[in-house]
């Protein structure tokens, strides 16, 4: 919820930049369609657009200290120990008066510096600006569920929970990082903070960053901890049980109609029947809303695969009827998301992912239309491992990202002038030894579980970014704040060290499903794995194709330079004909290989990104 922007130039006077600092808050009221605060100082100055899902005063900025020595808060998204935060500060000899969330971030900075972050749980992004110091501070919650990026340039620093807030302002100039092409065209590859605009980044999960004169400088807080796992199997599903049913029970806490994803699988299952559960014990009369998707062309056209056995909908009618919630099923036909998804554009500023997003796009825009609050079972399979990969030893040994599989790649049909400036097969080995030498070790750990472990890493990094960040846009395009609950920090860390041999006792998700087996129905426990449903219909294949092949053979496309167009033209020919061999990452079929390429295209059109 909410979103904030501002800007920090230390060789200006910001005082008669009211104007610009304006238009750049503007850009955020989709996220905060309540509240409007701006406020100038001489050097810096932060805007905020508030969305309420309490008190509209909770989520307003604040501040002490008047003139030069101020000190003002600008937060978005949701503290979820703020009672607990609010103890801790009168303990320490702090005094509340409104008992907001911004004061009591304010107090917890006055009293313990940027170490307050530490006793934070929730999704979060903040912006203190201390004129004591003359320093900004930005800061990022545990897994990157809220974002916020920023521009450093020569005596100044812009920011925004969203790029459009940094593109609103002239000093940012769009151009595309040549060196991120293999992330534009495969995004699963972005590493924290990476993003392909240049100059362009994103504050990385679990980091503060501080911006003085001096220049700019980035914390750590928090990261993953391996240590041995001692509980036994009931005891560890007894465990993640308390955990889950604790971090819902803090989601929930808002004043107003709350929702819920369910799909009638075992995470959204599983968060909906705790939320229902405990919304009944504060009013039995409560019937928590909850909601799903399909589409109008399954029945003629559905296909099983291994990510995708079956169709959401009756197991979501199902598990709505066991665990007694009011159920709506959103039918979105071919046309319903080709019409959106110019809107998904829009609410990215970044290369989109077609009817993926749209789809998403629809079923929060009927949510909202219910309630400003939702909760959602992402994450558990990036948490407990359930994707088919994980069950494949062959997939496991090899030295690589194993959701990136083995079907073509669209960064190796670039032009062969940038293929000898960027390898990308070189790129993507880079980035995979990156990522491993981050990852946390556990002196003795068996060789499976040592290599379990990173599989695991690999897989919270990139593409749990990818779904988090598709989640967040849809969502706040319309104003909904959809909530996490399995990117609750101590659940995360929990889970963590739990051996591979625990969480998948009974097969896929088993710890999770014994976790849950009492509150799920049984089509849910017995249900194979599904991911996130996408449309199979040729009708939408057949505007893929079409819209690529005109990019690839427009002259005056900016693409035109980048790739091999008498490849690309092949690699089209292929997918037409359903010739192309190999798996591709997320189970899609052959035609989506291209929506990173259309999506490119429409992305420099509209944010006007340029060539360096």
């Amino acid at each position: 919820m909410s979103g904030v922007v501002g800007w920090i130039d230390f060789r200006r006077d910001l005082g008669d930049q009211h104007g610009l600092l304006h238009s750049m808050t503007e850009t955020m009221r989709h996220r905060g369609p309540d509240t409007q605060d701006v406020w100038i100082g001489e050097h810096a100055a932060i805007g905020h657009r508030g969305l309420a899902t309490g008190r509209p005063d909770d989520v307003r900025p604040a501040s002490a200290g008047t003139g030069g020595d101020t000190v003002y808060v600008a937060h978005t998204g949701e503290v979820y120990n703020g009672d607990e935060l609010r103890r801790d500060i009168e303990a320490a000899g702090g005094a509340l008066r409104d008992g907001s969330t911004a004061e009591a971030l304010l107090k917890a900075y006055l009293l313990w510096g940027t170490d307050f972050v530490e006793r934070v749980n929730g999704a979060f992004g903040f912006a203190i600006w201390d004129g004591r110091t003359r320093r900004l501070h930005l800061g990022r919650d545990r897994i990157g569920v809220k974002p916020l990026y920023y521009h450093a340039y020569d005596g100044g620093l812009l920011f925004a929970s969203e790029p459009k807030g940094i593109i609103a302002n002239p000093l940012f100039r769009p151009r595309l990082e040549m060196s991120a092409l293999p992330v534009v065209l495969q995004p699963r590859l972005a590493l924290p903070g990476e993003t392909p605009l240049k100059g362009l980044y994103e504050v990385p999960p679990a980091h503060v960053l501080t911006y003085g004169e001096r220049g700019l400088t980035r914390r750590r807080y928090w990261r993953l901890v391996s240590e041995p796992h001692h509980d036994s199997f009931e005891e560890t599903a007894r465990r993640v049980r308390e955990l889950l049913d604790d971090t819902v029970r803090r989601q929930l806490t808002t004043g107003v109609p709350l929702g819920a994803m369910l799909s009638g699988g075992v995470d959204s299952t599983s968060v909906a029947a705790l939320a229902a559960s405990a919304l009944r014990k504060e009013d039995p009369a409560h019937e928590l809303a909850t909601f799903c998707v399909q589409f109008e062309s399954d029945p003629a056209h559905f296909v099983a695969t291994e990510l995708r056995p079956d169709i959401d909908a009756p197991y979501a009618a199902e598990a709505a009827g066991f665990i007694g919630t009011r159920h709506t099923t959103l039918t979105a036909s071919v046309q319903d998301l080709l019409d959106v998804i110019p809107a998904t554009r829009r609410a990215r500023d970044l290369p989109g992912w077609g009817q993926f997003d749209a789809s998403m796009y629809l079923i929060f825009q009927q949510i909202r239309d219910n309630c400003p609050v939702a909760l959602t079972g992402e994450a558990a399979d990036e948490v407990f491992g359930g994707y088919p990969y994980f069950f494949k030893p062959e997939i496991l040994a090899a030295d690589r990202f194993p959701w990136l599989f083995d079907g073509p790649k669209l960064s190796r049909y670039l032009a062969p002038d940038l293929l000898a400036e960027i390898d990308p097969e070189e790129d993507e080995r880079a980035r995979y030894a990156q990522l491993l030498a981050s990852v946390e070790r556990l002196p003795g750990e068996s060789a499976e579980d040592a290599r379990m472990r990173e599989v695991f890493f690999l897989g919270l990094s990139g593409p749990l970014s990818v779904i988090l960040d598709r989640k967040e846009r849809m969502s706040m395009a319309h104003g909904l704040d959809v909530r996490v609950p399995f990117c609750d920090h101590r659940l995360l860390q929990y889970v963590w060290n739990v051996p591979w041999e625990l969480k998948s006792r009974g097969g896929v998700k088993g710890l999770l499903k014994a976790a849950m087996a009492d509150v799920l129905p049984p089509s849910t426990v017995n249900r194979k794995k599904s991911a996130y449903p996408h449309v199979q219909n040729p009708a939408y294949d057949r505007t893929l194709v079409r819209e690529a092949t005109w990019i690839v053979n427009d002259e005056a496309s900016p693409l035109k330079p980048l790739f091999d167009t008498d490849r690309m033209n092949g690699l089209i020919r292929q997918i037409s004909a359903g010739a192309v061999h190999g798996e591709l990452p997320g189970g899609s079929n052959q035609a989506a290989l291209l929506i990173q390429l259309v999506e490119m295209r429409h992305w420099m059109d509209e944010c006007q990104v340029s060539l360096p």
